[in-house]
């Protein structure tokens, strides 16, 4: 029930539409995406460019944690640092977001997008903050 609300919500963002972006799984502290290779999302010399890694990485997360806290939890990216390890040519990207450490205000993890081998495309830590009206 919640991982079809939460896709129908996906499927209504701009950012996230584009994408494609398809939750596969959703757990606890845990989510899985996956993007289906489109040609559009190639940059020039057949590469999948940057943007779609990133707003993987940040959206997966995000998914982990409403899935944890519900989606009305008023959350923030407060920090995305990414690392591209290897290229993605015309490849599925599957990315998988857990939670480390929830705080009161910050909550870290990681995410990695990987091609359905498991090759690594990627690693990113990802800091949220909740924003705490007092």
């Amino acid at each position: 029930m919640l991982l079809s609300a939460l896709q129908e919500k996906l499927d209504q963002m701009d950012f996230v539409r584009f994408y494609g972006l398809q939750i596969q799984t959703l757990e606890p502290n845990r989510c899985v995406t996956k993007i289906a290779y489109q040609k559009q999302l190639e940059r020039p010399g057949g590469i999948v460019a940057g943007p779609a890694f990133l707003m993987a990485a940040d959206v997966t997360f995000w998914l982990a944690l409403v899935g944890e806290l519900g989606v009305e939890t008023p959350l923030v990216t407060a920090n995305l640092q990414s690392a591209f390890l290897n290229p993605c040519r015309e490849q599925d990207i599957w990315c998988e977001a857990k939670v480390i450490k929830f705080g009161r205000r910050l909550i870290y993890g990681s995410a990695e997008c990987r091609n359905d081998r498991g090759d690594l495309f990627t690693h990113h830590t990802v800091t949220y903050a909740r924003i705490i009206r007092d």
